[in-house]
């Protein structure tokens, strides 16, 4: 079976990591294909919102295939795979759609990073988070991604979980902000977030998008970062003129896009 599942319907992409049997821990082939998947989808007009889930409920993603790290033998080695870590994420936040994570049991290691670049996460009640390298592996995270989850869940849980190898469950995660909403199971995790999914796919599209990049270059730049073409793609548009028109009447809009 394909490792990487990914349909389209009426807008909204459902990408799945495909190993259960593994709790869907990645392998380099997967990272390398879900990188070239966000380059079609960020490529695809007809997607609006992007679900990321695990197969099988036991897991997310539980980091990386374990029988990978056995390449890793030199210094070029090991910053190849962290570099490599970095483009992938980076091209995740880079998405112009919004992303959710529709997470269920494991989401540690890689997996926790995924979700930490998604810009919202549903989990299900048996989540764990976390970044127990110091427990399990002995390995570390670049500079770059440390930062990427410090942003996402917050500096002192983030010190805490590295030090300690300390999981967070569902609600502890919700409590710092970083679950939008907490459900049962891992199929309510997957239709709430395909929910919330087509909520937002309903939204004006040059307006969600244009919030979502000024997000990742107010983290990248700062608050001087450039907005201008911003600006101009969303006030110049025929949606602007829409909304006023469609505010002004009293009546629904009609995005377009356009």
């Amino acid at each position: 079976m394909d490792e990487i599942l990914a349909s389209v319907h009426d807008g909204v992409a459902l990408v799945t990591f495909n190993r259960p049997q593994a709790r869907n821990a990645f392998t380099l082939r997967m990272y390398d294909r879900l990188h070239a998947l966000c380059g079609e989808l960020a490529a695809g007009g007809g997607v609006r919102a992007i679900v990321f889930r695990g197969a099988g409920g036991r897991a997310f993603a539980a980091g990386t295939e374990i029988a990978e790290f056995e390449t890793l033998r030199s210094a070029a080695d090991s910053e190849r795979y962290e570099r490599g870590m970095e483009a992938l994420l980076a091209a995740i936040e880079a998405l112009p759609v919004p992303t959710i994570a529709a997470v269920a049991g494991a989401c540690t290691g890689g997996g926790f990073l995924l979700a930490c670049a998604c810009d919202l996460r549903i989990a299900a009640a048996n989540a764990r988070f976390g970044l127990p390298m110091a427990r399990t592996l002995g390995n570390c995270l670049s500079v770059r991604n440390l930062a990427r989850a410090v942003d996402a869940f917050g500096e002192p849980a983030v010190r805490d979980m590295l030090l300690t190898a300390r999981l967070y469950d569902a609600r502890s995660a919700q409590a710092l902000g970083f679950v939008r909403d907490v459900v049962d199971d891992a199929e309510q995790a997957a239709e709430r977030a395909r929910q919330l999914a087509a909520e937002i796919a309903s939204y004006a599209p040059l307006t969600v998008r244009a919030a979502k990049e000024g997000l990742r270059r107010r983290r990248a730049g700062g608050r001087d970062a450039e907005d201008a073409d911003l600006l101009d793609t969303c006030y110049l548009s025929d949606d602007f003129r829409e909304g006023v028109d469609a505010f002004v009447e009293r009546r629904e809009p009609r995005w377009t896009g356009r």
